[in-house]
């Protein structure tokens, strides 16, 4: 039986209607699955940056950089071979004489005196293949490939620096999301802690028992605390803002970061010991002995123009008054170059000493800086490390004082000021304990970085 041309045109519109719309509910899965923000934790956020971050990129461009100039500079010790393809149309009376001889067309009427001197113009075609060898070239190409090879080396150091960098600032922003969040929650307690007892205090002054300015003082309590709460909230955007740029992403890139600045203890060596470590594994300390060393074979390379240079060439080609034929030679031969005078050598010579001392130099003040690092970021965490033990008994103690305080005013034995104090006094507490445990945690990790061995961050997870 025949099938209707309407009944076929039906089914294929019902299955197109079917496709668009399940194409639309597809869609909407999936940016529900791609929506999901997964938690956040150091360790992950630390391997996002190594991949994100475009400082390390840029140190990874680095490192291509230098190895090109090695390829670059080793080509200075291969032969160089050359294709030339010309074309002359002249009468010079030499030029013409000798293209003939080139061309192997030279006859006895060329003798002529007249076409000697005032010759019909001449086509020459020269193909020419030439091969240039060198035998020693004044220590040239050994100076800049140990340089460039230096400049590797250099680049590595980079790269260990930008990453330790990066990893000082994921942690720095990731604990700054952490302490952001836990002072928003404070301010919100604060604030809650402040409006319980702002209502208490109106049911006593509607009651009689108080005076108005009790009221006020607590009103204003309220008001101060919210403002803390609202430069809280505010504080920790930028937090997350700053999180994202530590780790190459969009400023407003969502993220699900959960946990607490607990207390946590973190064993450090002797100061000497951090002192000796820091000269051995700091990339940039690292770097600028390799600064000396290319400074070093700088002034090799400048004695070097005081030696001779020796290549060996040859030639061939085909001289032909059009490309198709010709008469073909060759040559072969070496050459020894050396300046008698130059007084240019001289100089180049004094430049790369000044150079080298001028990079000792810098050696030795980068060798000073980073023990004055060490030692800084040292006496920081030590001094962070005493403030968390402090400010962790001060918190007990200011909640034990703002209860007694409190039960004191209901019974008419102290003052709304009081009260207001101790309210005071234990968000302050609180936020101290916070930036307190916060600046141990910075402080190790700059201690860290300053050694040169912030390279792994498990210590802080664990």
């Amino acid at each position: 039986m025949k099938i209707p041309h309407f009944v076929i045109i039906k089914v294929i519109l019902v299955l197109i209607m079917t496709a668009c719309l399940a194409e639309p509910a597809l869609s909407s899965s999936s940016g529900t699955q791609s929506g999901e923000t997964q938690e956040l934790t150091l360790s992950l956020a630390v391997s996002m940056a190594m991949q994100n971050n475009p400082l390390l990129r840029a140190a990874q461009y680095g490192r291509e950089i230098a190895d090109a100039q090695v390829e670059e500079a080793q080509a200075g010790r291969w032969p160089m071979l050359q294709f030339s393809e010309t074309f002359t149309r002249s009468n010079n009376p030499v030029f013409a004489f000798g293209s003939l001889l080139e061309q192997g067309h030279f006859e006895p009427s060329n003798f002529d005196i007249i076409s000697l001197n005032n010759p019909d113009p001449l086509n020459n075609f020269r193909t020419a293949l030439n091969l240039r060898v060198p035998i020693f070239d004044q220590l040239a190409s050994g100076t800049r490939i140990a340089q460039a090879r230096i400049g590797q080396e250099q680049a590595d150091h980079r790269n260990d620096l930008f990453r330790q960098q990066v990893r000082m600032e994921v942690v720095r922003t990731y604990y700054g999301v952490l302490v952001a969040q836990a002072r928003k929650e404070v301010t919100a307690e604060a604030v809650k802690m402040s409006e319980a007892d702002g209502k208490r205090i109106r049911d006593r002054f509607n009651t009689g028992i108080i005076v108005q300015s009790d009221l006020l003082a607590a009103e204003v309590q309220i008001a101060d605390f919210r403002q803390q709460q609202i430069q809280a909230e505010g504080e920790l955007v930028t937090a997350y803002a700053a999180l994202n740029t530590a780790l190459g992403l969009p400023v407003s890139t969502p993220q699900d970061i959960s946990g607490v600045l607990a207390e946590k203890t973190f064993s450090v060596g002797d100061l000497e010991e951090l002192l000796r470590s820091a000269l051995f594994n700091r990339p940039d300390y690292s770097h600028a002995v390799s600064g000396v060393r290319s400074s070093e074979e700088s002034v090799r390379g400048a004695w070097g123009q005081y030696l001779p240079r020796v290549d060996f060439f040859t030639s061939y080609g085909i001289s032909g008054r059009d490309l198709s034929s010709g008469s073909s030679d060759y040559m072969v031969g070496a050459g020894l170059t050396y300046n008698i005078f130059d007084l240019g050598r001289s100089g180049k010579l004094d430049q790369a000493r000044a150079s080298q001392s001028m990079a000792i130099a810098e050696q030795e003040h980068l060798a000073n800086q980073i023990r004055f690092e060490v030692m800084r970021a040292y006496q920081q965490f030590i001094s962070a490390q005493g403030r968390v033990k402090v400010a962790g008994g001060t918190v007990d103690q200011a909640q034990e004082v703002l209860r007694i305080v409190q039960d004191r005013y209901q019974t008419g034995m102290t003052t709304i000021t009081e009260v207001l104090r101790a309210q005071t006094t234990l968000v302050r507490t609180r936020l101290n304990l916070l930036a307190a445990r916060y600046e141990k945690f910075i402080g190790y990790a700059q201690l860290l970085l300053s050694c040169g061995q912030l390279i792994d961050i498990q210590e802080f997870e664990s």
